[in-house]
């Protein structure tokens, strides 16, 4: 498989991840990120035969976007303690089936992970292992299909990064993302598989060496249901 890689130096890899991928190695035991930037890395140098790299964030596996992976410890700690402190900041592009009544909004709620079905639900604030997920939306534009009725383009600014957060909260909200089997009912039982809409469209952090703010950009691919807006 050939790397979209959007950026490199000595410190860091900022790479266009692709859907199924898994971030990491998962049990299906299919080839992840991790594995493919360590080949890369080979390449590169084949006298290295155990380059360093490591994940300090994670798309989902059907979800593709922009990633950052660190090169060495030093920039594995700098961009974890980022993360910790909420100066990485993440945007995506989604398309819902539906179309919010607000064009601007933030959504608050408390979620709670369940492992054993790889899934997370929308709780009280106060349940055992509840956490807190906050995003905020904007519509970028609207549309009509024949097939799926109203949907909307949206961009949606992460503020907290839990298991399925942007999927769920908006489902919960009754924007259900288009393709996503797990919290939209539209595509259960009766549909043949389809690509999730959504794509991490942009990423800001600090360089981990310099301190420079970098921020990286891509927009949703054009595939269906991207396309359908202009």
């Amino acid at each position: 498989m050939k790397l979209n890689i959007i950026y490199e130096d000595q410190h860091i890899i900022v790479v266009d991840k692709p859907p199924k991928v898994p971030s990491q190695g998962d049990p299906s035991g299919d080839k992840d990120m991790l594995t493919l930037l360590r080949d890369h890395l080979i390449e590169q140098n084949p006298k290295n035969k155990d380059p360093y790299i490591a994940v300090v964030h994670r798309l989902d596996r059907p979800v593709g976007g922009i990633m950052v992976f660190p090169k060495t410890k030093y920039a594995c700690a700098e961009l974890n303690r980022e993360i910790q402190n909420k100066e990485m900041k993440k945007s995506y592009y989604c398309v819902t089936c539906s179309i919010p009544e607000e064009k601007n909004d933030r959504l608050i709620n408390y979620l709670k992970r369940i492992k054993s079905l790889n899934m997370s639900k929308v709780v009280n604030e106060g349940a055992n292992t509840a956490k807190e997920a906050i995003l905020e939306y904007s519509v970028l534009g609207t549309t009509r299909n024949e097939e799926y009725g109203d949907l909307a383009l949206l961009k949606i600014n992460l503020i907290t990064g839990r298991h399925h957060q942007i999927r769920l909260q908006l489902s919960h909200h009754g924007y259900p993302l288009w393709g996503d089997r797990k919290y939209n009912k539209g595509f259960g039982r009766g549909k043949g598989w389809t690509q999730i809409a959504l794509y991490a469209g942009e990423l800001t952090f600090k360089h981990p060496k310099t301190k420079k703010d970098m921020t990286f950009n891509l927009e949703p691919p054009n595939v269906t249901p991207f396309n359908l807006f202009s």
